[in-house]
């Protein structure tokens, strides 16, 4: 499982940059199909998943205030180095189990990749000390 998920998320690094195109602003309004679970800004709760406020950079299954409600698959997958990137965000919103496949996210993932750009354009203002490697 480790050996896989390593091998996982290494192929997910070499893919090509889907978000460099994204625009905030139509994210924002993808965003509003993971608002029944997620919130972001500085008044979010954590809901039926974890707050995505510095989503970016931050280990996968590793939120401390939520790390009780991780399915043991994000948490394996994190501690094999997934690590959340504009990369690994955008195959995970793809389709959500392909990456980690016991995962809680019922999401069955956004299957434009405009959608994917977009939210994830959005998603990067919540994470201001993020400063991505290339």
């Amino acid at each position: 499982m480790k050996k896989l998920m390593t091998l996982t998320v290494l192929a997910v690094m070499a893919a090509a940059p889907a978000w460099a195109d994204g625009d905030a602003a139509k994210g924002e309004k993808v965003f509003k199909k993971c608002a029944a679970c997620h919130m972001v800004g500085p008044d979010a709760k954590i809901k039926v998943g974890p707050v995505l406020n510095g989503l970016f950079g931050r280990t996968a299954g590793s939120l401390e205030d939520y790390a009780a409600k991780y399915s043991k698959d994000m948490v394996a997958a994190g501690q094999a180095g997934l690590v959340w990137t504009e990369e690994t965000l955008d195959t995970y919103l793809e389709k959500p189990k392909d990456l980690v496949k016991k995962t809680n996210m019922a999401f069955a993932g956004l299957k434009k990749e405009d959608e994917r750009e977009d939210v994830i354009a959005y998603l990067l203002q919540f994470s201001p000390d993020y400063a991505p490697t290339e």
